[in-house]
């Protein structure tokens, strides 16, 4: 199975920028009236922008110009007025839009984690937690300013710089050509940057995944890094990372920032072009002043909006690889597909029938897992299944949820096909329960309901008492309100196992699957353990992987797996009188 670490870069497929960019817009189109609203707002600043150099040009050329005191003092109220506006305006377009922007975030992510949720487990089996956090998050977090700025700088920029450049040419065409004749050295620079610039930060968000996976692993095995006293080489596997983030990051900026280089000097190349033209070629004196500074002031708002559109390009650069690294994960198809006339698996009584079963896991096809597997199961039997180390026991434990799909043969419940029935309808009546006792955060009692969610407090008492979790469980400071954390606080392993126990039990499934369910309690608890789901769980169908196998000597039928086959099935009794391959396991375990 192909298993990406946080040494590793992750595969990323290669798509269009315009159409991510135009994915990533068209969650604005359902907030059509905000955004009217704002393009409301956007027309006033817009056009008070425009209409102060006028207002200075009428200032010096008429009211200075004749000593016209009344006429420049209501002018000036005037100015006055329409800036006041413009900062209301101007405020609340950026609040309405910021609004938005925080809405779609949002939006995506939780789409985004709903359907991760979906997604089978091969998809968790071949990444790290990590990189999947950095892209809920991270990536996500950084379309916000993207949104934000696509209405309240785009559209506002290109209307600036369409009516700026008509009042130019209107007032004088040969000035207006000199100071956009550096236009065509903007665009071909811009391009370059773009194309560089995009895969470099393609490169610092894959690094960033990196850090963020081994971050979250070595934080999660603090435990085994401490009792192994390997924290140097945590240090040091740290700090390469790091540093490799670094220098991703330095290179990716090193090349967006030339583009601001790059506006500046056209920009400046530009307004030295205008007051050449306007003194070696028009001369200065066939210019009025206030024409001349009306105009300085219009190449400023020429260049000015061109240096925001060149910065929300560079946020849109920097952003695009995010949005395509959460598109790519909106994009990914789940192995585990539910078919669409997928019906309601009714109620079962949990007949169990593999019908020449072969399995592979995903990313390693070639590799069977699963071997032409036959057997039936009767409601309400227990069978155990023993064998060596992949050999394939809890690859038939996952395949009745439908965990991994099969490549070929039948998986019955109940005489149905698993994969005719809605996947939750089916492991709804699934109970799991491995030797991973993970633990929410939150109360004990909240973690035991969460196998029920509709759950009485009367039902969650009655499940821990048994397995035998309530006496422990009321030794707590505050019974079953104890808050415990992710690792468990300070209870025992075999605590934390109870409690997972007693989590299983509470939904009462059709189905009971335990994985190594008994590893982490003592001989002494297990038997009370083992009495607690005789009683709860009588007549319910069960399938038990233990290792241990004085705790399996009670099961129906013992199968014995290995190499992906059936080798040995039967009783306890009749596997020993065989003297096969379970015959050598007891005794090598009875001997030991």
């Amino acid at each position: 199975m192909a298993v990406n670490s946080f040494r590793e870069d992750e595969e990323q497929k290669k798509v269009l920028n315009r159409k991510t960019a135009m994915r990533l817009f068209s969650y604005l189109k359902e907030y059509k009236m905000t955004i009217i609203l704002v393009l409301i707002l956007i027309s006033i600043t817009t056009a008070v922008t425009l209409i102060n150099p006028l207002i200075i040009e009428k200032a010096i050329n008429v009211h200075i110009k004749n000593k016209d005191k009344e006429g420049l003092i209501f002018l000036c109220l005037g100015a006055c007025i329409l800036n006041i506006a413009y900062l209301v305006a101007l405020r609340k377009r950026m609040v309405f839009m910021e609004g938005v922007a925080t809405e779609i975030v949002e939006k995506i992510r939780y789409q985004l984690y709903v359907h991760i949720q979906n997604l089978s487990l091969y998809f968790f089996d071949s990444r790290p937690t990590g990189k999947i956090l950095a892209r809920i998050t991270g990536d996500v977090n950084s379309l916000k300013e993207v949104l934000s700025s696509s209405v309240t700088t785009i559209i506002p920029s290109i209307c600036t710089i369409i009516c700026v450049l008509s009042i130019m040419f209107i007032k004088n065409w040969k000035l207006a050509m000199a100071a956009i004749v550096t236009m065509p050295i903007l665009a071909s620079g811009t391009y370059v940057i773009q194309t560089l610039g995009h895969k470099k930060w393609q490169i610092e968000k894959k690094k960033s995944s990196n850090l963020n996976a081994f971050v979250h692993e070595s934080l999660s095995g603090i435990k085994i890094i401490q009792s192994f006293r390997a924290e140097n080489e945590a240090k040091d596997t740290f700090n390469e990372l790091i540093h490799e983030h670094k220098n991703s990051y330095t290179n990716a900026i090193s090349i967006s920032e030339s583009l601001g280089s790059l506006v500046e000097f056209t920009w400046g190349f530009g307004s030295f072009l205008l007051y050449f033209i306007a003194i070696r070629y028009i001369g200065i004196e066939q210019i009025e002043v206030g024409t001349m500074i009306a105009f300085s002031t219009y190449l400023g708002m020429f260049w000015s909006p061109i240096r925001n559109i060149a910065n929300f390009y560079n946020k849109l650069i920097t952003n695009m690889s995010a949005a395509e690294r959460v598109f790519e994960i909106m994009d990914l198809q789940s192995d585990i597909v539910e078919r669409t006339d997928a019906k309601k698996l009714p109620p079962i009584k949990g007949d169990v029938t593999f019908d020449h079963v072969t399995f592979s896991y995903p990313g390693a096809k070639n590799k069977i897992v699963l071997d032409d597997i036959s057997f039936s199961v009767e409601a309400g039997k227990t069978i155990a299944l023993v064998g060596p180390t992949g050999a394939g026991k809890s690859s038939i434990v996952n395949l009745i949820s439908r965990f991994y799909d099969i490549n070929s043969g039948n998986i019955l419940v109940d005489g149905i096909d698993i994969k005719t029935v809605t996947i939750e309808s089916l492991r709804s009546q699934m109970g799991v329960m491995t030797q991973d006792n993970f633990l929410f955060t939150g109360t004990i009692k909240e973690n035991i309901r969460y196998g029920k969610l509709d759950a009485t407090d009367e039902e969650i008492i009655e499940a821990a008492k048994a397995v035998h979790a309530h006496e422990f469980i009321m030794e707590q400071e505050n019974g079953y309100d104890t808050v415990i954390g992710e690792r468990g606080g300070n209870l025992s392993v075999g605590q934390k196992q109870l409690l997972a126990f007693a989590r299983t039990m509470i939904s009462k499934p059709g189905i009971l699957i335990l994985d190594e369910a008994t590893s982490n309690i003592d001989t002494h608890t297990e038997a009370l353990v083992q009495k607690g789901i005789e009683a709860l769980l009588k007549g319910q169908t069960s399938f038990v992987i233990a290792h241990r196998l004085s705790t399996i000597k009670n099961a129906d039928c013992i199968f014995v797996i290995d190499n992906g086959k059936i080798k040995e099935m039967g009783t306890h009794e009749q596997l020993l009188a065989n003297k096969g391959q379970y015959y050598d396991l007891y005794m090598a375990q009875f001997e030991g």
